[in-house]
């Protein structure tokens, strides 16, 4: 006989099991919270901004076709920024411990659609140091760009800030933590009904009905214990013993 499940009884098994699914939400949701303010190390994101202009006068700076010139230049700077070439330089400057790929992993050049302005974007775990790293990779590539593509159209529209970097962009407890949630929340929901899947015990007579297919004739009800009596007085059965002299009755 193909078993079917109601609504009803997918509530019923949640609310049967409510608090092992409370449980590990709570259980989940600490975890992460231990991990993002006290595991994790802070990340630091500083940026600064170059301008890509090879334009000598204002005709030249609105010509379509230099100005398109100019967008595809930046995707070659992109990588030149990024290269031995110009890291290697960042790396000696500000006496970094650690190589030209691994300061590649932590720079990001970013340019928008049809704009002649790129975006180096560094992230360090130090707020200063990657503010240093952010300016003086923008400062060895406009230096080093007229070398490198016999042109000096390269200028720097801001510097990175320290006061703009004080936060850090990751971790995010919060976020960290209504994650923890979800995926807590889904786990216990997905025990609950594993565990349910799992219990072929028989607990009532609609069990047993399911499970023989068969009519329930009766029921025998459980019967309680009867509490045995206490503090029954007993009648005084004791009698006065006559004294010398006296009788009964007197």
């Amino acid at each position: 006989m193909e078993e079917t499940i109601s609504l009803r009884e997918l509530f019923a098994v949640l609310r049967k099991r409510l608090w092992l699914i409370v449980l590990i939400t709570i259980i989940a949701a600490t975890v992460s919270a231990v991990i993002s303010f006290f595991v994790l190390t802070p990340v630091y994101q500083s940026k600064t901004q170059i301008l890509v202009n090879q334009a000598e006068n204002d005709q030249q700076l609105y010509n379509t076709q230099v100005v398109q010139t100019n967008v595809q230049l930046i995707n070659t700077y992109n990588d030149i920024i990024k290269s031995p070439a110009i890291l290697d330089k960042v790396v000696k400057d500000l006496k970094l411990n650690r190589s030209a790929a691994s300061l590649s992993g932590q720079i990001q050049v970013t340019s928008a659609q049809d704009s002649q302005v790129a975006q180096i974007v560094v992230q360090d775990t130090s707020a200063k140091r990657a503010t240093d790293i952010a300016n003086t990779t923008a400062s060895v590539f406009q230096k080093e760009v007229p070398k490198l593509m016999n042109v000096d159209n390269v200028k720097v529209l801001s510097k990175a800030n320290l006061a703009e970097s004080a936060s850090p962009v990751k971790p995010q407890p919060l976020l960290n933590i209504a994650i923890g949630i979800v995926v807590g929340l889904m786990l216990g929901v997905g025990l609950s009904f594993l565990l349910e899947y799992l219990d072929n015990t028989l607990k009532t007579e609609q069990d047993i009905e399911n499970l023989l297919e068969l009519p329930v004739m009766g029921v025998i009800t459980t019967i309680k214990d009867v509490p045995k009596a206490t503090n029954v007085q007993r009648p005084d059965i004791t009698a006065r013993v006559p004294q010398r002299g006296e009788t009964f009755g007197s």
